[in-house]
């Protein structure tokens, strides 16, 4: 039997890497920066949960509800962003999370500063899912979306992304309609960060609007550039790292912004392309080390 406590590293630990992709899929491969994406894990938690506990939608249903709602206000976004350069951007989507902050914490219909608690767990044949239960949800979730990434990054459309984050004036030439896939990336990142406030809400069963402030919209960022952005293994190994290692270095729990902080700083100025992001020092090091061994066998055939 494995510990409760494990199973919860583990659900943060699959949250944490739905929240890196989503970044991953709107930064690393759609070249918009976004420093307020807690604000759409908040609009997903806070849809679940009022569906579930005011009007007693199934969590199956409110799941997805939760992510259909966050990616409308991502579309929403996402058209105000034809119009800004990265750096209005960046500004806009960290002013969006301090609105919905706002918002949630003054409007008494989302229960203002008390948030909303009572969250009923998601049953499952008639029976209410365990700890163990919940994390392979988790798990298959984030299977799924790592699968549909993967998907997407090798198609036309990620092509098209690419296209906008190398060189948006000549992917315009060449025939690309940079509105249609921003507007697309906004769209799939907001709602995989809706899937992950779901989540979130139904496992701690109770939610408030401080749980969801502009340095969760930091840590999430952390999280993708850390790990790398352009690679799905970035932001997935990112999020693993960061969730996990905290866990055995408690001493620096009251300095955690500081050092999401510095991290970034040296991230960005020595290793731009993250811990394992393509042609990272890591990334490098083990392709020589394993072409290496390659080039040795091939002799000693």
């Amino acid at each position: 039997m494995i510990p409760a406590y494990y199973h919860t590293i583990m659900t943060f630990t699959c949250i944490n890497i739905l929240l890196s992709l989503s970044i991953g899929v709107l930064a690393g491969y759609a070249g918009q920066v976004s420093l307020g994406h807690a604000a759409f894990m908040a609009i997903g938690a806070y849809a679940s949960a009022m569906l579930t506990v005011t009007f007693k939608v199934s969590f199956w249903l409110a799941m997805p509800a939760a992510a259909l709602v966050s990616a409308m206000v991502g579309l929403l976004l996402g058209v105000i962003a034809l119009r800004l350069k990265e750096d209005f951007l960046a500004i806009t989507t960290m002013g969006l999370n301090f609105i919905v902050i706002g918002v949630l914490l003054y409007a008494p219909y989302f229960g203002k500063a008390l948030g909303i608690g009572d969250i009923p767990v998601p049953m499952l044949f008639g029976e209410e899912m365990g700890r163990g239960m919940y994390t392979a949800l988790c798990l298959a979730l984030v299977a799924g979306v790592v699968a549909a990434v993967w998907w997407l990054q090798r198609s036309w459309i990620g092509l098209a992304w690419r296209g906008i984050r190398e060189a948006q004036d000549v992917a315009q030439v060449m025939g690309v309609n940079i509105a249609k896939f921003k507007i697309f990336a906004f769209v799939i990142s907001t709602a995989i960060a809706g899937i992950a406030g779901s989540l979130y809400a139904h496992f701690l069963l109770f939610i408030t609007p401080y749980d969801f402030g502009f340095p969760l919209s930091i840590q999430i960022l952390t999280l993708a550039v850390l790990g790398g952005l352009g690679a799905i293994r970035g932001p997935v190994l990112g999020a693993i790292l960061l969730t996990i290692l905290p866990e055995y270095l408690r001493f620096i729990q009251d300095y955690r912004m500081l050092t999401y902080g510095l991290l970034l700083v040296l991230v960005m100025m020595y290793q731009p392309q993250g811990l394992f992001g393509h042609k990272s020092f890591l990334t490098e090091g083990l392709k020589r080390l394993f072409g290496g061994e390659e080039k040795i066998r091939g002799r000693a055939a």
